[in-house]
């Protein structure tokens, strides 16, 4: 059995609600909407974390960073991330890529995805060469295309460190 690497995978998804600024991957992104939740609703961030607590077997975000925690009631999800990735079990990994998709009919994207790749490989400590942000729409179907909110999907893989 080969240990020395790990893949995760995680998803999310939020709501979009009146009245919040929408973050993305760290990013504040002009539009006339945000995401609904407990933190600053960074869809892409808790994608990412659920990813990369997946490939070590750990949990959820949810498990981690709960909402009925007041403590993290309107928190920076870049913060939970480096967060995460400080705990001790990740102390003999590095984290060798991420590739993330971010699923909305609106706002485009396109012309904030460098940003966004320079915010997550900042805090990942990554060429920016080593973090993917794409985005997709959802053809107009279900709640990504009736405009009610958006979705992220992440992969990471995690190298042992030697």
């Amino acid at each position: 059995m080969n240990s020395d690497i790990r893949i995760g995978y995680g998803c999310d998804v939020h709501r979009f609600a009146e009245g919040r600024d929408l973050i993305l991957c760290g990013v504040k992104l002009p539009y006339e909407k945000g995401l609904l939740g407990h933190s600053d609703a960074d869809v892409a961030v808790h994608a990412l974390i659920d990813a990369l607590l997946g490939a070590l077997a750990l949990g959820d975000i949810g498990h981690f960073y709960p909402d009925t925690d007041p403590r993290y009631s309107g928190a920076d999800s870049m913060e939970l991330l480096r967060k995460t990735l400080a705990h001790e079990a990740f102390s003999a990994w590095s984290v060798s890529n991420v590739d993330l998709t971010l699923i909305t009919q609106k706002p485009k994207l396109a012309p904030y995805i460098a940003d966004m790749r320079e915010s997550l490989a900042g805090a990942l400590s990554l060429e920016t060469g080593r973090v993917s942000v794409k985005a997709k729409t959802n053809e107009g179907m279900g709640f990504v295309g009736r405009l009610e909110g958006m979705e992220a999907r992440a992969v990471v893989l995690l190298t042992a460190e030697s």
